[in-house]
This record gives structure tokens, sequence and C-alpha cells, in this order.
């Protein structure tokens, strides 16, 4: 998958951009109902978040110039028994 920009609104507490809050991708605004991981590198920071209706997002944030890419993606799954 090709990393392509989002907009992203944020929770800044403790520091700025904190955790994703929403995401604007297309015309759809993505609620952000939890916060799975987050990790760092360099510069950067990734969350995988669950949005409301199960589906799950990798988001990018490169701090320096305040952008946000959209890193991965996976559809909610529904299993059947």
């Amino acid at each position: 998958m090709r990393e392509r920009f989002v907009g992203v609104e944020t929770y800044s507490g403790f520091k700025a951009d904190e955790r994703p809050l929403r995401l604007h991708l297309n015309d759809r605004t993505l609620q952000v109902v939890a916060v799975e991981d987050r990790w760092y590198s360099p510069g950067e920071t990734f969350f995988r978040v669950v949005v409301a209706g199960g589906d799950r997002y990798v988001l990018r944030h490169v701090e320096a110039q305040d952008i946000w890419t959209l890193a991965g993606y996976r559809a909610h799954s529904i299993s059947r028994v």
C-alpha cells in the first residue's frame, strides 16, 4: 500500500498531537474509538487505531513537518461460527 496524506484531528494534552481523535479520509470523517498501539521512530510516531465500525488504520505522524499519512489499513471482518 502506498502511503497517502490524511487529515487527523488530535488530542493535545501532555504534548502536542498526543493521540488521534478523528481522521478525514476522502469525504468521510472517521471517529477513533481506540488506540491499540503506538510506536516511535526518529522524528515519527505511528498509531494503530480502531475507528467506529471496527476498521483498523495505521497512521504515521512526521513531527517536524506535521504531516499525517495512512501507512496501513485492515477492514473489519465478521467471523461466522
